[in-house]
């Protein structure tokens, strides 16, 4: 009897991973931007994973430093070329950080229940996605979680609960809660990036270790007064 529904468990629900992601990240001199590929407010909090995850990035290592933007499942893999859709979204002025003692600080959005904390976040000051030679910020508001996992906000039914013990079905629980996180910037940090015409840009790469994923995201930030016109910039997107 068990075994039947042992089967009837995995018909209808799917193994599947889950997903924390990088909603808004804003420089402690200003500015404002999220991570490469977020589609905002068109996905849903609360239902489905399918429909929940879509904009989560998803890293190929548990290793932060590991060079690479990622992918989501609902554009594919991402690019730098990506900013202008995350600008659209988050304003022309992108994150600004101190050039001492900056911070970078945020919303981490925990979509299912092993996509939460601990989270790293290492930065790269070329902006094409060379996380090993990058440089590792210190964590000051850490998201909460274990190996990357949290507790649903409600408790699954007893069979559901077995099979995942079991490590049966791998099933993740949708979880919609935001957290703040927060990074310090080592002083004397500079950014050589150019992306679609932007200067003086440096990518910050934020995710969680766990094995499922890992997950996260890809946000650009740049060094305030660093270069002067290349603070803000009016983009103009096509329809």
């Amino acid at each position: 009897m068990f075994s039947k529904l042992i089967v009837l468990a995995l018909a209808i629900s799917p193994l599947v991973a889950a997903h924390g992601k990088v909603a808004v990240v804003t420089g402690d001199a200003g500015g404002n931007g999220t991570a490469l590929a977020i589609k905002g407010a068109v996905v849903p909090g609360p239902g489905p994973n399918s429909k929940t995850e879509v904009d989560t990035t998803v890293f190929s290592s548990t290793k932060i430093q590991t060079d690479g933007l990622g992918r989501t499942t609902g554009s594919g893999k991402n690019k730098v070329a990506m900013l202008n859709q995350t600008m659209a979204l988050s304003g022309s002025t992108l994150p600004q950080v101190s050039a001492t003692n900056g911070t970078i600080e945020g919303t981490f959005h925990i979509v299912t229940t092993d996509g939460a904390g601990p989270i790293q976040a290492v930065l790269d000051p070329t902006a094409t996605g060379s996380f090993s030679n990058g440089t590792m910020l210190t964590t000051v508001t850490q998201v909460p979680g274990n190996n990357g996992n949290i507790k649903a906000p409600k408790q699954r039914s007893l069979l559901a609960r077995a099979l995942v013990a079991a490590g049966i079905v791998k099933r993740a629980a949708n979880v919609n809660e935001d957290f703040p996180m927060k990074f310090s910037v080592p002083a004397g940090t500079t950014c050589s990036g150019t992306v679609n015409g932007i200067s003086n840009v440096c990518l910050v790469k934020i995710a969680n270790s766990n094995k499922a994923g890992p997950f996260g995201g890809v946000v650009a930030v740049q060094i305030a007064g660093q270069t002067a016109t290349a603070a803000k910039r009016a983009v103009e997107f096509s329809a």
